[in-house]
């Protein structure tokens, strides 16, 4: 059965299962050098793409402020979400997804075209391997985040990962 993607416009939806729709996901992918796995991907594939990009962005990232509607399904809309490029003490319009949510959940969908990302790769967190009379060393640190550097970059303005380092706790100025 295909897959609806319904966005998140801003309302609060119980039902939105995106933050980019594919008329989105091609205005960014117009201007980006690499979109060649988007522009082969069928609609379905994108549509599955985003959604999916959605569920890993609200799974691996706390968002600053809190949810705006009760029963809204996605982090987005927030309300008390500061604003990093307005005016000090200014917040986010309560009834908006911020442009780069969406050109993370965009790029997002770009690498998870490319390769699933939220799959343990084989090896995962080998230090060091060797034959003979002995196994191998494991290293924790090894293991490659579900959403990329390039991704985060987006979204760092408006919240933090949710997995954090020990002995990390988030700041917040009052």
């Amino acid at each position: 059965m295909p897959l609806t993607l319904i966005k998140e416009d801003g309302t609060g939806r119980s039902d939105a299962n995106s933050y980019a729709d594919i008329a989105q996901g091609d205005v960014f992918f117009a201007g980006h050098l690499y979109p060649d796995f988007w522009e082969a991907a069928n609609e379905e594939r994108r549509i599955r793409a985003l959604v999916m990009a959605t569920k890993v962005i609200n799974a691996e990232w706390q968002f600053n402020g809190e949810i705006a509607v009760d029963g809204q399904a996605l982090q987005w809309p927030r309300a008390e979400c500061p604003d990093p490029d307005g005016e000090p003490g200014a917040f986010v319009a309560e009834n908006i997804v911020p442009v780069p949510i969406v050109h993370a959940t965009c790029q997002l969908a770009l690498r998870l075209l490319q390769i699933d990302r939220t799959q343990d790769p084989p090896g995962e967190g080998i230090y060091s391997d060797w034959t003979e009379f002995a196994g191998k060393k494991y290293d924790a640190t090894t293991r490659k985040p579900a959403l990329p550097a390039w991704v985060q970059s987006y979204l760092l303005k408006y919240g933090v990962p949710v997995r954090r380092a020990p002995g990390v706790v988030k700041l917040t100025r009052v």
